[in-house]
């Protein structure tokens, strides 16, 4: 039985949306692929891979999987997406640095995603919210630091 985000996924949305994502791999670590949503409430699920085959991960995965699920969205004109704390289940990557890690790379990729207006956090437990408010507290904080240092205020 698969677990975690994609057990969740597969479980809500039922088995076409795992079938469509098989028939598009294999797929390379921090890649990313559109399919049907199947019966969740959504248009398509875009699928980024944040873990190698021994369930592992790094920074590098983690940033690459938030930077290719973007380059789709892009491609697919969506307006919302939803990110969970890619990594951090069976893949055991800290919570803070992962939180960080995905907000630099959304920072980067928003500008450059038009369409996309809304990006929520699937996360789960008060240590993954906790984790998420706080890397976004920071990257509010540099943002001001930036804009004051270019004389903004």
């Amino acid at each position: 039985m698969a677990t975690g985000v994609g057990g969740a996924i597969k479980r809500a949305g039922g088995d076409a949306i795992e079938f469509a994502a098989v028939r598009q791999g294999p797929l390379g670590l921090g890649d990313a692929v559109v399919t049907p949503a199947g019966q969740l409430a959504a248009r398509m699920v875009i699928h980024a891979v944040s873990l190698d085959r021994d369930r592992r991960t790094s920074a590098f995965a983690i940033r690459s999987a938030v930077e290719n699920a973007m380059a789709r969205a892009r491609e697919n004109d969506v307006r919302t997406i939803a990110f969970p704390a890619l990594g951090t289940g069976v893949g055991g990557y800290p919570l803070d640095e992962a939180a960080q890690i995905t907000l630099a790379a959304l920072r980067s990729e928003l500008p450059r995603s038009p369409s996309v207006e809304v990006v929520t956090f699937a996360l789960r437990g008060a240590a993954a919210y906790a984790a998420f408010q706080a890397a976004m507290h920071a990257e509010e904080a540099v943002q001001a630091t930036a804009l004051e240092g270019a004389g903004v205020r």
